[in-house]
């Protein structure tokens, strides 16, 4: 199961589907309310209530053992559904994705690079609402283009995350993933105090959260393998595809047989 995070779409995954399946997986993109798709009747954006949802409807499609990969805010939904459902998850990957509640500094170079304004402008209350709209353009390329680090990114998906998320209620969504945070960290922080067993590959961009991810991961998980992508930022699986599929393909092979934890 992929899970995407802000502000991209199922496109992110695009070099690692086919690695995935020829090394034996059935890799299944999945979108979560509002992440460049419309959010629909979602009640919630905490990452807790969002996982809930997803293990529901895994269960209801009789899908007993699965693993999950997860970027950005998809990081944060994956860890807590493997929290929630442990029988279920064979193993995690999380890209990009420092969880709420988590208080770790970003090493150099990527806190010279990775956006620190876009998480406070998202919060508050309103303000994007009133400037975003028609400067889609501004608004999402900027923190795209920061975030890839001097690698960047195609062109062709920039301009397709652009588009993707330049509708009102998408936004309204996409904000709400940063509107939560109070009830965010409480779960996380919970978390802390009964770290899960299944075992995480945490993958972080050198010119972005780097380090951080595995290093943030390992106050909530007993069992954590780092990774860095020399010449990635935010998007390793877009900047660096071929390296960064094979570690996870690596991974995920190594534990797809295991026990549950």
């Amino acid at each position: 199961m992929l899970l995407h995070g802000w502000p991209v779409t199922e496109m992110h995954w695009r070099g690692l589907l086919p690695v995935l399946r020829r090394g034996g997986f059935a890799p299944v993109p999945v979108a979560l309310p509002g992440l460049g798709k419309r959010p629909g009747s979602t009640p919630s954006f905490r990452k807790s209530d969002l996982a809930d949802v997803l293990g529901s409807e895994l269960s209801q499609r009789g899908l007993g053992r699965f693993s999950l990969v997860g970027h950005d805010w998809g990081g944060t939904v994956a860890l807590l559904l493997a929290a929630a459902m442990p029988d279920a998850v064979n193993a995690i990957v999380i890209e990009e994705e420092i969880l709420p509640g988590i208080d770790i500094d970003i090493p150099a170079p990527g806190a010279e690079h990775y956006p620190s304004w876009h998480g406070p402008f998202n919060r508050a209350p309103g303000l994007a609402e009133q400037l975003v709209p028609g400067r889609e353009d501004a608004y999402y390329g900027t923190f795209l283009r920061q975030s890839a680090g001097p690698a960047g990114l195609d062109p062709d998906a920039v301009r397709a995350y652009i588009d993707a998320y330049t509708t009102y209620d998408v936004l309204e969504a996409g904000l709400g993933y940063y509107r939560t945070r109070a009830d965010d960290r409480s779960d996380v922080q919970r978390l802390q105090q009964n770290p899960i067993h299944t075992p995480v590959l945490a993958i972080g961009g050198h010119y972005a959260m780097g380090s951080a991810v595995a290093d943030g991961l390992r106050t909530l998980a007993k069992d954590v393998t780092g990774l860095v992508l020399d010449r990635s930022g935010h998007y390793p699986t877009e900047q660096e595809p071929e390296s960064t599929a094979q570690a996870i393909t690596n991974f995920l092979q190594q534990h797809r047989d295991q026990p549950p934890h």
